[in-house]
């Protein structure tokens, strides 16, 4: 009966267009990729390694020498045997990164983002406790919010003026504003310093996600606290570090008293192996590669790729008027097609020309708003992008054609 009915739900998907399916690479992460049966090598403009680093000879060296000092694995959670000097230091380095923004700030490790997002809402989130989540919040805050005994009300995307009225009319003891900095299915940037002045006015805290700002945002990329220089007490900050730090888990910086309470309650935190201690000094040799003068370099890299894949892609929209390019100032670039089966038929057509762009559907975003998501990295150069730019022009050319 279960392999039936599952059966029946994976087919009604597939007819749907939101059939997902996973592709099997044989290459380090990089702008250049092979996909498992296939012999040519794909231009990807799908990974998250926003900074290049991921194969980073620095970082490669760094993990080896890691795992040479500390071993394979860190054998057990943090909170028995699994919590080594290597960590400590990186908790540190990351605290000393945001304390400028956040008074006695110290840092907590995490497996992944996802984790670090559950943890915050489940041990933060109690019965006395008012959730206020913007409604294109990353999915892991989302399943948090949901686990969370907390009463959760969601703002319309980035509408702080029902979001004021939504605090007005909350009566619990605490209440969290709780939004990514960078919302990654659309590039665009929370008016971080307007949530924090209503933080500052109601008695709220506010959680900001940091995923797809981390390594990017901010003079010395330290991100979004960095970008907008913002300094509270209530700002309680959560950073991936497997997009453009280039390695993988995840921090949590806050008010000290803050992080000691996610020791004693954090179940995603307290019930988990901890981090490789590798992966912590590759980490600690990525937050002074994204600090350097080549980090510099490569922010400056980054957002001229950026600039000019806007101007092209912008450029397709007159041929195309129900098509739509989401103002984003990111490495995150949206073309929305709206249909499932138009998204599809495009990245199928970039595919065959040599590029690699997946097709993003509900419910990852909104029914109608199916886009292709084009990720920049460092790593890209003004050649690859322009490659890319001419596949997209000979696709609307043969459009023409046909029609």
């Amino acid at each position: 009966m279960l392999i039936a009915h599952l059966r029946e739900e994976l087919d009604r998907l597939a007819g749907e267009g939101l059939q997902r399916r996973r592709r099997v690479v044989q290459m380090p992460c990089g702008p250049e990729q092979r996909l498992a049966g296939q012999q040519d090598e794909l231009l990807s403009f799908c990974s998250n390694d926003y900074m290049g680093l991921a194969q980073h000879p620095v970082l490669i060296q760094a993990l080896a020498e890691g795992a040479q000092r500390w071993g394979a694995g860190s054998g057990a959670s943090h909170l028995v045997s699994g919590h080594m000097q290597v960590h400590e230091d990186l908790e540190n380095a990351f605290a000393r990164w945001q304390q400028a923004h956040i008074p006695q700030a110290q840092g907590l490790l995490f497996g992944s983002g996802f984790m670090a997002n559950m943890a915050l809402m489940t041990a933060l989130g109690d019965g006395n406790t008012t959730i206020l989540a913007d409604k294109l919040n990353h999915a892991s805050l989302i399943d948090g919010c949901r686990l969370a005994k907390a009463e959760v009300r969601r703002y319309p995307h980035g509408d702080v003026q029902q979001l004021e009225r939504l605090l007005q009319r909350c009566s619990t003891p605490v209440k969290l504003i709780v939004t990514d900095a960078v919302f990654s299915m659309d590039g665009d940037i929370a008016d971080l310093p307007a949530l924090l002045r209503l933080a500052e006015a109601y008695d709220a805290w506010l959680v900001i996600d940091d995923a797809h700002a981390l390594g990017v945002l901010g003079a010395h990329g330290h991100g979004s606290l960095e970008h907008f220089g913002l300094h509270s007490e209530r700002l309680i900050w959560m950073g991936t570090l497997g997009k453009a730090m280039g390695v993988g888990g995840a921090v949590v910086v806050a008010h000290e008293t803050i992080i000691d309470w996610l020791v004693q309650r954090a179940r995603p935190y307290i019930y988990t192996t901890g981090m490789p201690p590798a992966l912590a000094q590759a980490l600690l040799a990525s937050m002074v590669l994204v600090e350097s003068e080549e980090g510099m370099a490569r922010r400056a890299h980054l957002q001229a790729l950026i600039g000019r894949l806007r101007a092209g892609l912008a450029a397709l929209l007159p041929a195309h008027p129900h098509w739509s390019l989401p103002e984003s100032s990111t490495a995150i670039q949206p073309l929305v097609v709206g249909s499932n089966a138009e998204a599809l038929r495009l990245s199928a057509a970039l595919e065959r020309a040599g590029i690699w762009v997946p097709a993003i559907r509900p419910p990852t975003v909104p029914a109608g708003t199916a886009r292709l998501r084009f990720t920049l990295s460092a790593a890209h150069t003004g050649e690859q992008l322009d490659r890319l730019l001419g596949v997209l022009n000979g696709l609307l050319e043969e459009s023409r054609e046909k029609l």
